[in-house]
């Protein structure tokens, strides 16, 4: 899977405006939990839920992002659908809780 970095709110706009499902993973890079969650969620989304791609935003290079969507944990993950926000996960995430919440939505836009 493409590991992709946004670099600016225009891009996070794009992001979500041409994708029908998006995964964005808020970390820093000295995050201890968000490197060791990282692998995991790529390697779920690679296996289970491969039309969704991944995309990483640097919580320190880019902090109006965070800002602007009201993500202040590390690490967090916002799923989007359809441009809506409808997974939102921080913090403590479970890899199986994860992939029901996605599983459920993933059968209604893809299949």
């Amino acid at each position: 899977m493409d590991y992709k970095v946004i670099k600016s709110e225009v891009e996070y706009e794009e992001v979500i405006k041409n994708n029908l499902g998006v995964l964005l993973y808020f970390s820093k890079i000295s995050c201890n939990v968000g490197e060791a969650l990282e692998p995991k969620v790529i390697k779920l989304l690679e296996n289970n839920f491969p039309k969704i791609p991944f995309y990483f935003v640097d919580m320190d290079k880019t902090p109006t992002i965070p800002v602007k969507y009201s993500v202040f944990v590390e690490p967090t993950i916002i799923v989007v659908f359809d441009g809506k926000e409808t997974i939102r996960k921080s913090r403590i995430i479970s890899i199986g809780d994860l992939s029901n919440a996605i599983e459920r939505i993933y059968k209604l836009a893809f299949e």
